[in-house]
């Protein structure tokens, strides 16, 4: 086959940012989803035509890098996750009724993060928030108004459950109130977003290589998950979609177990198996006989304990999930041995990964309600240093942009790594 010359390039790219351009109304064609299930099987995400890789598509065709052009009008083409994180409730409640109003016009469903927590992300990376618990449930209150009875899914919370201010540190909260008060204010937010007809509601719960099942199942239970629709995993981080999977299917059934299990199971979901241990493997020390969270072949141990004291609960009675798709393409990353001598924070602008599967509610897994790109593909995690001391990234040898600030180089690498590959969305 001849390569294509430049000229025709540059026509395919032009067609393609045209077709960005016009996607919302080619959007409408589709029937609308029935307002008791907001999730099906057919359901379309929201498309931001005027998308961060849109316009960067604009950019780079502008300066003659076909290649890259291409391939951000093709990731511009992908429904991904918009964000809300600061502004006072008459703000937020115009941004959202903005954006849903926009999703209404082309009979598709848009997915909104809610990420405004007090004490959020333990003052690193990502830190701000509301200034208090009622300056909260009232930004949740006008985040809520602004959806109103449209159609929407919406993401509470990244990192707000799975990092609570207890695991902050030692001296963070001596107490436990900063804890109480923010697990009650997930569960006041995931109550107010659920009572809008039409909202989708799921409450992040980390991803598999951090909380274990037990503990992360009755933090859920804590926060209200059973108010929802069920949990988020994998948010702005690049785990395999099945390890997730297997994860949360995992942690679907914990909460089974310990709500409507066996009479004495009720409470225990300590009793959990989880990605770390299980008490059906043999623990004997020989290689394989114990669970290991980074090999996905002693797993079966983990299967085994909720086959024995689980079973199949009925697929009604267990809370659905969605994961976060957005850069999990090539899996998480590995840096070489002895690179670091401290945390190298794998999670954090992973150099070398690619885009994941593609958004659809079309999943074929069960409980998997829908893969979501949730995290923006491009924008930074933070400057991450890799607990070098110093500023600079060494993995890519400068000074990494804030949080959520748009990185054209580190966009143009996951859609050039996407596995599977990268093409329009049609």
């Amino acid at each position: 086959m001849k390569p294509r010359s430049p000229r025709r390039r540059a026509a395919a790219v032009i067609a393609a940012l045209t077709a960005c351009a016009a996607l919302t109304a080619t959007q409408a064609q589709a029937q609308a989803t029935p307002a008791q299930d907001v999730i099906t099987p057919a359901t379309k995400f929201y498309v931001d035509p005027h998308s961060k890789a849109a316009r960067q598509a604009l950019v780079d065709f502008r300066n003659g890098d076909i290649e890259n052009a291409a391939n951000m009008a093709g990731l511009a083409s992908w429904p991904q996750a918009e964000w809300f994180t600061e502004g006072t409730p008459d703000e937020v409640r115009v941004k959202v009724n903005r954006l849903v109003r926009r999703a209404r016009a082309v009979d598709r469903t848009p997915v909104l993060v809610a990420y405004d927590v007090p004490g959020r992300d333990c003052s690193q990376y990502s830190s701000g928030g509301a200034a208090s618990s009622a300056a909260y449930r009232k930004w949740i209150d006008a985040f809520a108004a602004g959806v109103g009875d449209d159609r929407a899914v919406v993401v509470v919370e990244p990192d707000g459950l799975a990092n609570l201010p207890r695991d902050c540190g030692p001296t963070t909260d001596p107490t436990g109130e900063l804890t109480a008060a923010r697990v009650a204010d997930l569960a006041y937010a995931v109550k107010t977003l659920k009572a809008r007809s039409r909202t989708a509601v799921y409450l992040d719960a980390g991803n598999v290589q951090w909380r274990a099942v037990g503990d992360i199942a009755q933090r859920l239970l804590d926060a209200g998950v059973q108010y929802g629709d069920g949990f988020a995993l994998n948010v702005s981080n690049n785990h395999p979609t099945d390890h997730n999977a297997r994860y949360g299917t995992w942690i679907a059934k914990c909460i089974w177990f310990a709500t409507k299990g066996p009479g004495q199971a009720r409470g225990h979901t300590d009793w959990c198996a989880s990605q770390y241990y299980s008490s059906a493997a043999p623990n004997d020390g020989a290689p394989g006989h114990a669970v290991s969270p980074t090999d996905p072949a002693t797993w079966r141990w983990t299967d085994a304990w909720f086959d024995q004291n689980v079973g199949t609960p009925p697929a009604d009675d267990l809370d659905h999930f969605v994961i976060d798709t957005s850069r999990n393409g090539r899996g998480a990353w590995t840096p070489a041995p002895g690179k670091y001598s401290g945390d190298p924070e794998i999670w954090c602008n992973a150099p070398g990964r690619g885009l994941g599967p593609r958004p659809t509610a079309d999943t074929g897994v069960p409980l998997v309600d829908a893969y979501l790109w949730i995290k923006i593909p491009g924008e930074s995690d933070g400057s991450c240093t890799r607990s070098t001391g110093g500023t600079i990234d060494h993995e890519y040898g400068i000074v990494d942009p804030p949080a959520g600030t748009w990185w054209p180089d580190q966009a143009h690498a996951l859609a050039r790594n996407a596995v599977p590959r990268l093409t329009f969305n049609r």
